[in-house]
């Protein structure tokens, strides 16, 4: 058995997350009080608690997810589970690169805070939209990208698995790629629910503004590999910040990036942190994968018990 331990990324939240875990494990515990401390308030009851407005906000989102995904993976670490690869969704590439050793987790949370609030405040609300195709070709949707270019921008942002690609860029112009993407027969195309146009290059000023965090921040020699989200590839310890800047307006190779570790041997994937997202995207690259996710109590026995713990 070969596993990868993979983190889900900004959507997955919801308030009560980590809770459960919380309550019963020392370990989890440390993490939640050392996020705390690293932040100046409390992370922890936001996550628990809400109010669910101000945990949607991106820059408390983001250290919220990575939070309960590092305090969730230092529990399966006690019971002797470990990766030996990881990869994780946007946001999700940081508890990678945490589990790594290569960011110490104090940083990543400083940072992914940040990140969010860069994110959010270099396009106006209202100004960038996303929206998920289902049920097209990748490069029918990436060509209605292209005719649609004329409208106004919009770009390929998260290719999440075969037959789903999220789009992203002005409000006009995904608007209109949705509109092209029925026509061409896609089964849903719908604008999400989001504050941004994550993932396009119309975020770059915030990949500059992290720039200047991460200049600060020492990255180490990297203990299990990490799968980058921006070349779907093993990232060296040198490539990290850079591809951590690239991350915030490129799309995110997550189909791809699945299908490396595969071809690498891995054939358990257990998602760690909010919700089952990502458990159901390797089931749609390769169903013949094992796929497990844990956040709760209930799930946690239901993994170990897979894994023969």
């Amino acid at each position: 058995m070969k596993v990868a331990f993979i983190y889900p990324g900004q959507g997955a939240q919801y308030a009560g997350m980590g809770k459960e875990i919380y309550q019963k494990y020392q370990e989890a515990r440390e993490i939640f009080e050392r996020a705390d401390e690293a932040l100046g308030f409390s992370i922890s009851e936001l996550c628990f608690e809400g109010p669910e407005e101000e945990l949607m906000k991106t820059e408390n989102t983001q250290p919220a997810i990575l939070t309960v995904s590092v305090a969730l993976t230092k529990v399966l670490q006690k019971r002797g589970i470990n990766a030996e690869v990881t990869a994780g969704l946007s946001l999700g590439e940081y508890s990678s690169l945490v589990l790594a050793e290569a960011l110490d987790f104090e940083d990543a949370v400083r940072l992914v805070k940040n990140r969010g609030k860069y994110m959010q405040e270099v396009v106006p609300q209202g100004v960038g939209t996303m929206a998920a195709i289902l049920g097209l070709e990748n490069e029918v949707v990436e060509e209605i990208c292209r005719t649609v270019s004329q409208v106004g921008k919009v770009e390929p942002a998260n290719y999440n698995c075969p037959g789903q690609l999220v789009i992203s860029g002005e409000v006009k112009a995904v608007e209109k790629a949705v509109e092209l993407a029925k026509e061409k027969g896609a089964k849903r195309a719908v604008v999400l629910a989001v504050s941004a146009p994550f993932h396009c290059s119309m975020l770059k000023k915030a990949g500059e503004l992290l720039e200047r965090d991460l200049e600060k921040i020492e990255i180490k020699d990297l203990k299990i590999p990490v799968v980058s989200n921006v070349t779907a590839d093993y990232a060296s310890k040198d490539q990290v910040k850079d591809l951590l800047i690239k991350q915030v307006s490129h799309p995110v190779l997550w189909e791809q990036s699945v299908k490396r570790m595969i071809e690498d041997g891995v054939d358990t994937f257990v998602e760690i942190g909010p919700g089952k997202t990502l458990t159901g995207f390797v089931k749609k690259i390769d169903k013949t994968k094992n796929a497990y996710n844990f956040e709760d109590e209930e799930s946690l026995l239901k993994t170990l018990s897979a894994l023969g713990v």
